[in-house]
């Protein structure tokens, strides 16, 4: 895809009359539905409603009587942050930079939260409580919780936000309620209020661990059966909550006027499945139940594809639920959005395909892409060196993973339980889902399927090619073009325009001068603070009135505020900050080209090495990285690495860190600690936190020939970025270290 075009959606047009637009083509609708998403965490379509006799969901079941149960939908990323990025926006976060675990991206500036165009047609708009978007206003703010969320997104974002909030109750809604009692931690967690909910459970409701079902890939023993049916009982307690939800838009009388969505953000909290781009990891449960009034809406063609108790099986991606949000609320998608309407006016053909990505997660690297049609996975290992079973701290502290961990080393597992303990992967893995569902046959190799492979294989670089995939950039590099030195910028403040002005009242205009950012304001009076608002078109102040305004771009600093009461002075105005445009830069620079063609070598070893030597020429920093990677693990005969360690060496004064740790980390791996390590642990100081990330992983692969950089790795204990200070505390147990 020409990214540019992302950009000449919005280009020329200011955004204020674009969200005119939107806001009166939404006034088309003769009776605007009001929606309600019910969403929960970590958690595969494992519903009675779907199928799975182990589990106890009386309301869900009876919720997806009332709607239409679609069994084809898959998260383009398995773990949450970078789940919901795609969610709120539309777009991959492969494409916008969002796509490594909590890392506080600036997504370019044609990129907005879909709620602001709901809002801008008039829809009240609240949050409780979760966003999780991966890209904050403020460094010292977890992307996760609710004061992250853009103040332009949400008329209400906190635990308290719900439609009953709303100064009219005609206004039209959107209402979220993010339920987090199913989450990965839930599994494992002693904590009081959770044991309590726990208690409550009836005989019924609580499930045997004797009759958990046990995936194959996992040992059969009890310490796995009792998460399992923890996480089931978590279950239960989240139906339950559901049922809360519901009876609550029933007592408001607003049933027949709520398009009502239930869904899960990833696959279930356990090892190989959060986290992984198996089905168990990205496949979800969506239920959507339409009021009979809007069903010839929702589905023109067949509106009785959508009523109670229908099941659709066509393949939905989560980028394409922004979008259709949009149709269903007669709102024009938006060029830039890369997902597509499944329902509503603007519904598009079914999809073939769905695609998913695994980056970062948490403190730990690897880069995986998936593509999947309704029956064939296809998976490619971009760094099929490293092991599947990385240690990542938080997701060990499951006691599944940990009974995984000491079976295998006392050497208990068959042979598909062991596979996950690997030392390394394929780079291509190939799975029939029809057959094989829990995806432990890898048929990559097998002469049969070459057709299918080299089919999917295809549309998998085709995809990471239209979409713009930045993963192969490696984050220390792109966090320094999303932010050069570490800086985040801030925000231009608003500037006003006063259009209409009379002794009592004046009509002003709002503007900020800093490319994709949105304003927010509202108007203080008789010593109160109003409500923000999302700005969209000239706002009237009133004599003792204050009008208060504020800018916000996604991934930036807000503005200072501009306050200013009628009879004043305009406020000056400020000169823009410059936001460096790295989307821009990349696809200018050809970059994601050479390195897909690059990457499309792994496996091949040492006949591809000539490919390798020349890319370590290349401008491109992400590029000389990936060949020396390829060099690192293609030579493994003694005498042919003394052919290319020369080039290794001159990579340890590369401009580039990252060039350099791949350099250090090489070189130890063929012999020479003493130089690789004394370049790993001066990186280990570096200013960008990410090259420190790099740096500290590298020493945590080497295994015993990180022994001498102990002192070193002890004091990253003291890092600013607690992701290193895991790593080093991951390093410092396995030599017996107390940290």
């Amino acid at each position: 895809m020409q990214r540019r075009e992302f950009v000449k959606s919005l280009v020329g047009v200011t955004m204020l009359s674009k969200i005119a637009e939107w806001s009166d083509a939404a006034m088309q609708l003769t009776e605007r539905p009001n929606f309600l998403w019910i969403t929960c965490e970590d958690m595969s379509p494992t519903l009675g409603c779907f199928g799975d006799p182990y589990a106890v969901t009386p309301n869900l079941d009876k919720l997806a009587a009332e709607g239409v149960r679609f069994v084809n939908v898959f998260t383009h990323s398995p773990v949450c942050a970078p789940s919901r990025s795609g969610v709120i926006t539309g777009m991959y976060p492969t494409t916008i930079g969002t796509h490594n675990m909590r890392c506080q991206a600036v997504p370019p500036p044609f990129v907005r939260c879909f709620t602001e165009y709901l809002r801008a047609a008039g829809y009240y708009c609240t949050n409780n409580a979760k966003t999780d978007y991966n890209f904050a206003h403020d460094p010292k703010i977890s992307t996760a919780g609710a004061a992250a969320a853009p103040l332009t997104a949400w008329d209400e974002c906190s635990t308290k936000a719900h439609w009953r909030n709303r100064p009219d109750p005609t206004q039209p809604f959107f209402a979220v309620f993010n339920i987090e009692v199913t989450h990965e931690s839930r599994i494992r967690s002693q904590e009081e209020g959770l044991l309590k909910q726990l208690a409550t459970l009836s005989e019924k409701e609580r499930h045997d661990p004797e009759k958990a079902p046990v995936p194959p890939y996992f040992p059969d023993t009890p310490v796995v059966r009792r998460d399992i049916a923890r996480h089931y009982d978590t279950i239960t307690l989240m139906d339950r909550r559901v049922g809360e939800i519901l009876r609550q838009l029933e007592e408001d009388g607003l049933v027949e006027n709520t398009i009502v969505w239930f869904w899960s953000d990833h696959g279930v909290g356990l090892p190989r499945a959060k986290r992984w781009v198996y089905d168990s990891g990205i496949r979800v449960p969506l239920i959507i139940r339409i009021p009979e009034k809007f069903r010839q809406w929702a589905y023109p063609d067949d509106p009785d594809r959508v009523k109670p108790g229908s099941v659709i099986d066509d393949l939905i991606a989560f980028v394409d639920f922004a979008p259709t949000m949009l149709s269903l609320a007669g709102i024009p998608i938006p060029k830039h959005m890369q997902g597509q309407a499944f329902l509503g006016p603007q519904k598009a053909p079914p999809r073939r395909f769905v695609y998913a990505a695994r980056d970062r997660m948490d403190e730990t690297y690897d880069i995986i892409r998936a593509v999947r049609d309704k029956r064939f996975k296809y998976i490619r290992n971009f760094a099929p060196h490293l092991p599947y079973a990385q240690e990542i701290e938080y997701a060990e502290e499951t006691p599944t993973l940990q009974e995984w961990r000491r079976l295998n080393a006392e050497g208990k597992l068959n042979e598909v339980q062991r596979f996950f303990f690997s030392p390394t992967k394929p780079v291509e893995e190939l799975y029939d889902t029809q057959t094989d569902p829990h995806e432990t046959r890898n048929l990559a190799n097998d002469p049969q399927y070459q057709p299918i492979l080299e089919k999917m294989r295809a549309e998998l670089f085709r995809w990471m090619k239209e979409t713009g995939d930045v993963g192969l950039i490696p984050e220390p590099e792109l966090a320094e073009m999303m932010r050069p030195n570490g800086k985040w910028q801030k925000t231009a403040k608003p500037y006003l325009t006063v259009l209409k002005q009379t002794k009592d009242s004046a009509t002003v205009e709002l503007k900020c001068p800093t490319e994709g950012a949105s304003i927010a304001y509202r108007i203080d009076a008789d010593g109160k603070q109003g409500q923000w608002q999302l700005y969209t078109k000239p706002v009237t102040v009133r004599k003792g009135e204050t009008l208060v305004a504020k800018a916000c771009r996604l991934g930036c600093l807000d503005s200072d505020e501009v306050v200013w009461r009628l009879g004043e002075p305009l406020p000056p105005t400020e000169t823009p900050e410059p936001i460096p445009d790295w989307r821009a830069e990349i696809d200018r620079s050809g970059v994601l080209e050479r390195l897909l063609t690059l990457k499309q070598l792994d496996g091949q070893g040492k006949a591809v090495l000539r490919a390798y030597e020349k890319a370590l020429k290349d401008e491109s920093s992400a590029v000389r990285y990936w060949a020396i990677v390829g060099i690192h693990h293609a030579v493994e005969d003694q005498t042919e690495r003394e052919k290319w360690r020369a080039f290794l060496h001159e990579a340890l004064t590369d401009p580039s860190p990252t060039v350099r740790v791949a350099a250090a980390h090489a070189l130890c791996d063929w012999g020479e600690v003493e130089k690789g390590l004394s370049v790993l642990t001066e990186l280990l100081l570096h200013r960008n936190e990410f090259v420190r990330l790099y740096a500290i992983n590298a020493l945590r692969h080497l295994g015993e020939r990180a022994k001498p950089a102990l002192p070193a790795i002890e004091k990253a204990l003291n890092d600013p970025s607690g992701y290193v200070q895991r790593v080093a505390r991951t390093i410092l147990k396995r030599f017996g270290k107390r940290t």
